[in-house]
């Protein structure tokens, strides 16, 4: 069975937010029906989702997985995937452990054979909530789609930091540009908050310097990176070579990068749109949004981009204070 009951006091500050990604971004109506994932360290902001659903007036399920299935999940359990299928809208509000991105994939095939309106707040906290999900999205949206707009006509976009970036991606019309702004559709579910446009590359080369920060389970290790960053070099779209004074780091990374086949190839190169994240905080969901560049390893979400390979594993990896051409031309200063 669902859990109904609120195990928190609401946190007054966290409605903003929630009335933000449930009105705003989800657009959720009345008669509409949605599903809840969170856990028990994202309970908090689940009952700040959950109140903001009943105001709505919507039938809903609400799942808190620890009640469910042992952490770190192997699979989504069926129940949950069942009563995904019967919803419009749906929201993921957890926080990652290893090992779990095959189980929330799991999710993400339900969410897109069945076209349903999904919101991922992956590692979603009170931060978070009280920055990035406090966006105009609609605003967001206007921004990211002019931007995607001139993204898809580019052929080439060059992108440089002083930090040491020097970064090229060439771009083909085969593999389809992606708006994930905020406002959710049902053609392609997105992170909340959101705030960026992406695509799998054709090839990329150059030097990326990490000093924001990386993604899945390492963000929360590591944190903001600008102290002791990462530097990647990549050739014809994968690692060559990983250089940080943080050992561990330079060690786990190169681990993850290894599951499989396609781990160390470049699935995704982004462009940070959410004018309300201003700052690095150390938490790959908000950071990436950041306006500048982003790219991930791994998985190229091949079923929007267009992409002809896959991977088990994508890790995103954020830098800071970027210039932007796309074919020569200046774009962001």
């Amino acid at each position: 069975m669902p859990d109904r009951a609120y195990l928190y006091p609401i946190d007054p500050e966290l409605i903003p937010g929630a009335r933000n990604g449930i009105n705003v971004c989800l657009r959720l109506k009345p008669q509409e029906r949605i599903t809840i994932i969170t856990d028990t360290a994202t309970r908090e902001i689940a009952a700040a989702l959950q109140t903001e659903v009943e105001r709505v007036g919507s039938d809903y399920s609400l799942f808190v997985l620890e009640h469910h299935t042992r952490r770190p999940l192997k699979f989504m359990p069926e129940m949950i995937l069942d009563d995904l299928a019967r919803s419009q809208v749906s929201i993921f509000a957890a926080q990652t452990q290893p090992g779990e991105l095959p189980a929330r994939t799991q999710m993400t095939s339900v969410v897109n054979s069945h076209k349903i309106r999904h919101g991922h707040m992956v590692n979603i906290n009170r931060q978070i909530m009280l920055e990035g999900m406090r966006a105009d999205f609609v605003k967001v949206d206007d921004l990211s789609e002019r931007l995607v707009e001139r993204a898809r006509e580019a052929e080439r976009i060059i992108c440089k930091t002083p930090h040491g970036t020097e970064f090229e991606a060439e771009l083909s019309p085969k593999l389809r540009w992606l708006k994930t702004s905020g406002i959710i559709t049902r053609d392609k579910w997105g992170n909340l908050p959101g705030g960026e446009i992406f695509t799998a590359p054709m090839n990329t080369n150059g030097v990326f310097v990490v000093d924001g920060v990386v993604g899945d389970y390492l963000c929360e290790r590591f944190g903001d990176l600008e102290s002791n960053p990462l530097t990647i070099e990549v050739e014809n779209n994968r690692i060559r070579s990983l250089k940080s004074e943080n050992k561990d780091l330079r060690d786990e990374f190169r681990a993850y990068t290894s599951t499989d086949e396609n781990s160390n190839r470049v699935g995704e190169f982004a462009i940070g749109t959410n004018t309300a994240c201003t700052h690095v905080i150390g938490h790959i969901l908000q950071d990436e949004k950041i306006p500048g560049v982003h790219i991930a390893f791994g998985h190229p979400y091949a079923e929007h981009t267009g992409a002809n390979w896959v991977s088990k594993t994508h890790i995103d990896c954020v830098g800071r204070d970027f210039d932007i051409w796309f074919d020569g031309e200046q774009v962001m200063r």
